[in-house]
């Protein structure tokens, strides 16, 4: 049950749901992620680790970049389970679908300083 509750209590807030629901549609660096939601750095990092640890985001290093991207769900059944049924869950709410139409203008090159 421990690990049902991980995954559970990482989807339990909003902006952790906007992350999967982003990260459905494309790849994303932190300062990506801090762009699209309006957050501080440091919120979207401690909302990605929560994801992380939960099995159902994962990460990749590439040169400069951290790059966020769905879990294959390997880790947690029920981390895959959901992950599955979130493709098509929320597809209609009106905050997630302002959200997904601004990815295409929220690039890396343009808001990174590193």
């Amino acid at each position: 049950m421990k690990d049902f509750i991980k995954v559970a209590k990482a989807l339990s807030d909003p902006n952790r749901v906007k992350i999967i629901k982003m990260l459905q549609h494309k790849t994303m660096c932190v300062c990506e992620l801090t762009a699209a939601l309006t957050l501080a750095q440091p919120t979207v990092s401690k909302h990605l680790k929560i994801l992380e640890d939960a099995g159902l985001v994962d990460f990749r290093k590439d040169e400069k970049w951290v790059n966020y991207y769905l879990a294959d769900g390997k880790e947690s059944p029920y981390a895959a389970s959901l992950l599955g049924n979130l493709k098509h869950w929320l597809e209609d709410d009106p905050e997630l679908e302002v959200l997904i139409k601004k990815l295409p203008e929220i690039k890396r090159e343009d808001i990174c300083s590193l």
